[in-house]
């Protein structure tokens, strides 16, 4: 049995969620998101809650019973208050500016990176050493902020470069004499 699976999803108000055959489509005030699920569960709405339950003639219908549950419930959280992820900045000399849809990252190459924005996704810098990725589509969210430490990964030494902010750098101890 999936502990995760058996429980429903809420659906606050304010929150539409319509269902085409194994997508399912989910409008708020954040947006629209649509998933489509795995044949081998189904989905319904009862009592102002998404239900998913794994089909019993398929194999893959308790593996993926879990899986499809919180895929649904990211929607739902993504559409009502979205999703946010921290970048810090560390290093001298490094910095981040947004002009416009754009995101200029000054990293210690002779050359800024620039990284355009996707329209769905908000990015914010609070100081020039802290980047603020939010909005309602929890994977894509995470695969930006991924995508813009990527160009800068923190090394164990001295700790420069792009963290998140939750994130804690193991330091080595570099060479002794």
């Amino acid at each position: 049995m999936s502990r995760i699976g058996k429980h429903p999803v809420p659906v606050p108000a304010g929150v539409d969620v319509a269902f085409e055959g194994q997508t399912v489509r989910v409008k708020g005030k954040k947006g629209e998101l649509s998933q489509t699920l795995p044949a081998a569960v189904t989905v319904a709405l009862e009592d102002n809650a998404v239900v998913v339950r794994p089909r019993p003639d398929h194999d893959q219908g308790r593996a993926m019973w879990g899986l499809s549950r919180t895929l649904v419930a990211n929607m739902v959280k993504g559409v009502t208050d979205g999703f946010s992820r921290d970048l810090a900045i560390s290093g001298v000399g490094y910095r981040a500016a947004v002009d416009g849809q754009m995101l200029t990252l000054q990293l210690g190459y002779s050359h800024d990176i620039k990284v355009a924005i996707p329209s769905d996704i908000e990015v914010k810098c609070p100081s020039p050493t802290a980047i603020q990725i939010s909005g309602a589509d929890r994977q894509r969210v995470g695969q930006i902020a991924a995508e813009i430490r990527s160009f800068r990964m923190p090394e164990p030494y001295k700790g420069k470069g792009i963290r998140y902010s939750d994130e804690t750098i193991r330091r080595k101890e570099g060479k002794k004499k």
